[in-house]
């Protein structure tokens, strides 16, 4: 990341000798010279050092002068027995660079490789360790003289630029049809951008993998793109040339704006304007876009074209992994792309666009991959000592976590582990992840779920000893882990699915947890989940699930619209399903709470995408609205239950009298929020605890985590929330890594 030469040229500025050196340790560097050139230096390293680096801690110490100091060098990398690397993130493409791309004069002029050491790939790239050239996807590439000068020269921003090349030694970009037949062009990158001002689809070879893209105001283009790939309402992701343009066709505020210009890149979720003249396909029934910045030398040159936004969606198949190698896009892709645009830097690890989401004016993590991976989440010092551990995470998001000392290293987005294609992506990363960050795993924590392939994977490994750590609990964990706390904390776990350790599944949970076990606090009422998974892609189950708690049979006389649209024979197959236990597993999820309602208010019978019902109920809410519904707790076993039966009767009476949807949704949301805050005063008062900590999918939703945040601390608690790491399941394997290595250890925690 340029930190060896920017000490050298710094050194030299203030008239210093010495040396600067890489050690296992980390940076060392031994320095003499005037008294306040030494602490002119000292003030200049943490203000002013490369845009990558990230200084965790400076220790010095005074030792003799030496009577003839000479000048200052960069000496060799030491190698002790036992290295560690710390590799940089891919990075997108910095001002220096951007200059010579635009400059007519400079011998990188329209080149769509261009970096140096404060920009380009790295993760993605990396083979092996140590970091050079020869163990990276450019090892193929021989640097021409004037290159290899520039590769060479301490003073040189490209000093050690592994990625280093230029037209006449580089990669280069080409295009072929759907058919792998070279199209011949003069210039493959203003081609393309004319192929997509003609209304076509391209497969674009990027940084960590193939975008699909279309010219976002073609409305034909994007409703072919929908159906060539069957993605068939989940939002798609835009790129828009600068930060003007997506002020033109979205509401972006300063936090917004700092962290789509960010070095990272990432997708920034922000609302729509009401008039945009792009397709009504790209975000349907959304009120948000999805809008990154180019971020590789080669998006700022198709952007050069005449769009307000292109269509930037991952290259794969719905459910699949992002395609990153030439053959294998050609055959996915072609009945998708009418074109290819692609190059010969091939993509070792592939590595998925981030996405982030700014709520209460904190950037948080839905997607973390490109850009942030593998930076690691400094834990508390506390847990220097815990034993090296690989978690494996879920099945949803999955994303893995391997532990090296305070350090957890969180890996790029894998995505759902539902095929062969997802697991060898898997197995990969977490090969990938132990080579590069050399760490030799002495645990392996996994989900309690026996059906994940994850943890198939850890049950049917032989070299390592397995944790298993409940999945709401490690939400839980991966939100104290984040904060260096170590609880205990009223843990608020809301999501979709996760099993219990009554072998039920959970998801509106509240839990007494330190970073070792927990406590059953609070819950939402069991209600069955019919068809098991299918429950979940048809939300209408679930609304008549909630039904039939609160009116029995007389549901099907009803009044609304829900009951007349039900097909009798179908929902009493459905009923007596959940009746006699078949394939009807009982859930207190939240996230299917959400589905029920969504659908009772007619927003969404069958979902096109994992939480669209959810996010559609949202969407709707008026915001001024007060109101709200009863509820009701009893005590059960060991902890309170959450009577919903209220709660729905309430939602059918409005839904009678013709209240709208956008009203009854404020109100379940306001519901939900003081329901939770008086639930969490009612373990307070019972535990003595007044830190909260909240994690799982439903906290994507900004009214709940606003709303619940705000509510609590008026109640004077201290809440802490996910910024780091996804709130979602990607953030499984942190909290399952920082659990399972403390029990191993044999730590103890407050709770049986």
């Amino acid at each position: 990341m340029g930190f060896r030469p920017f000490i050298y040229q710094l050194a030299h500025r203030h008239s210093l000798s010495g040396y600067v050196s890489n050690t296992p340790q980390g940076v060392e560097l031994e320095i003499q010279g005037r008294e306040g050139d030494v602490h002119s230096f000292f003030d200049a390293v943490k203000s002013d050092h490369p845009p990558l680096a990230h200084i965790v801690s400076v220790e010095w110490r005074e030792i003799p002068l030496k009577p003839d100091g000479g000048g200052f060098e960069i000496r060799t990398s030491q190698r002790g027995q036992e290295r560690f690397t710390l590799i940089s993130p891919d990075v997108s493409i910095c001002s220096d660079c951007q200059a010579e791309l635009k400059n007519p004069h400079d011998r990188r002029y329209r080149y769509p490789f261009i970096n140096c050491t404060n920009c380009g790939p790295r993760y993605t790239i990396i083979m092996n360790i140590p970091y050079d050239r020869a163990t990276t996807t450019m090892n193929r590439f021989v640097m021409c003289p004037e290159c290899q000068r520039e590769y060479d020269d301490p003073i040189n921003r490209r000093f050690h630029a592994q990625p280093n090349a230029c037209p006449r030694c580089g990669p280069k970009v080409w295009i072929t049809d759907a058919q792998g037949n070279t199209h011949a062009c003069q210039d493959p990158v203003q081609e393309a951008v004319s192929l997509l001002t003609a209304g076509n689809i391209l497969a674009i070879k990027g940084l960590g993998g193939f975008h699909l893209a279309v010219d976002a105001a073609n409305h034909g283009a994007v409703t072919r793109l929908r159906k060539r790939k069957h993605r068939e309402e989940k939002p798609l992701a835009l790129m828009v040339r600068d930060l003007a343009m997506a002020r033109e066709i979205a509401h972006v505020n300063e936090v917004e704006a700092k962290t789509l210009c960010s070095h990272q890149r990432p997708i920034v979720i922000v609302r729509k304007r009401r008039t945009h003249a792009l397709s009504p396909q790209v975000a349907p029934r959304n009120k948000n876009f999805g809008i990154m910045l180019p971020y590789t030398p080669l998006h700022i040159l198709l952007m050069g074209g005449p769009f307000r936004a292109l269509v930037m969606t991952s290259g794969n198949m719905t459910e699949e992994p992002i395609n990153i190698d030439n053959e294998e896009a050609l055959k996915n892709l072609g009945d998708i792309a009418d074109y290819f645009l692609v190059h010969d830097r091939d993509i070792y690890l592939r590595s998925d666009d981030s996405i982030v989401r700014v709520i209460d004016q904190v950037p948080r993590q839905i997607r973390r991959s490109r850009g942030y991976v593998p930076v690691p989440v400094f834990l508390s010092q506390a847990l220097k000592d815990l034993p090296p551990v690989m978690a494996v995470g879920g099945e949803i998001k999955n994303t893995v976590c391997l532990t090296k000392e305070n350090l957890a290293f969180l890996s790029q987005h894998v995505g759902d582990m539902e095929n062969l294609e997802t697991l060898q992506f898997f197995h990969l990363t977490l090969s990938h992840l132990k080579t590069i960050l050399e760490i030799r795993p002495q645990v392996l924590a996994h989900d309690l779920h026996p059906d994940y392939l994850s943890s198939k994977y850890a049950w049917e490994q032989q070299e390592l000893p397995t944790v298993g750590v409940q999945h709401h609990h490690a939400h839980i964990v991966s939100c104290l882990a984040e904060h260096g706390l170590r609880g205990p904390v009223i843990g608020v776990a809301m999501d979709g699915t996760g099993l219990g350790t009554d072998g039920q599944i959970w998801g509106g949970e509240i839990l007494l947890a330190d970073l070792v076990s927990f406590k059953r606090a609070a819950h939402l009422k069991y209600v069955p989940l019919p068809g098991g998974d299918a429950a979940a892609r048809f939300p209408w189950r679930m609304a008549l699930m909630y039904l039939h708690r609160a009116y029995q049979e007389s549901l099907f006389d009803l009044p609304i619209p829900f009951v007349r649209s039900l097909e009798p024979h179908q929902a009493r197959l459905v009923l007596q399903m959940a009746e006699k236990g078949v394939n009807s597993p009982l859930t207190s999820s939240c996230g299917r709470f959400f589905d029920a309602v969504s659908s009772l208010l007619g927003l969404r019978h069958t979902i096109a995408y994992e939480g669209q019902a959810a996010v559609e109920l949202e969407m709707c809410q008026h915001r001024t609205e007060k109101g709200g519904y009863g509820w009701r707790r009893r005590s059960g076993d060991d902890c309170w239950v959450v009577e919903t039966e209220e709660i729905v009767r309430g939602i059918v009476k409005d839904i009678i009298k013709g209240e709208s949807k956008g009203v009854i949704s404020r109100r379940f949301h306001n519901t939900l929020i003081r329901m939770f805050t008086d639930l969490c005063a009612l373990v307070k008062d019972e535990s003595g605890v007044d830190d909260i900590a909240f994690s799982g999918g439903a906290f994507q939703n900004k009214t709940l985590l606003t709303g619940l945040s705000r509510s609590l601390i008026a109640r004077g608690f201290r809440v802490y929330s996910h910024a780091q790491v996804p709130t979602n399941d990607g953030s499984l394997a942190l909290g399952q890594a920082v659990c399972a290595g403390l029990r191993y250890k044999g730590a103890k925690g407050a709770y049986p």
